[in-house]
């Protein structure tokens, strides 16, 4: 499966799986930018990514560190 920007949640979810040890209400969007685009499945333009997309992740990840 290829990940782009817009699969917040699946990303969210390969987040939480990689960086375990992360608590993702802490994250400054310039490491989430970047642990997105180190994710294995990633495969999109980082000039697609903005402010809205890294805080959609940036939630999704804080629901699934929760859940």
């Amino acid at each position: 499966m290829t990940l782009k920007w817009v699969d917040t949640l699946d990303i969210a979810i390969e987040l939480d799986e990689t960086h375990t040890d992360i608590d993702p209400k802490f994250v400054n969007f310039v490491n989430l930018r970047q642990w997105v685009m180190e994710l294995e499945a990633f495969d999109d333009d980082p000039e697609h990514c903005g402010e809205r997309i890294l805080e959609a992740i940036q939630l999704a990840w804080i629901e699934e560190k929760e859940a």
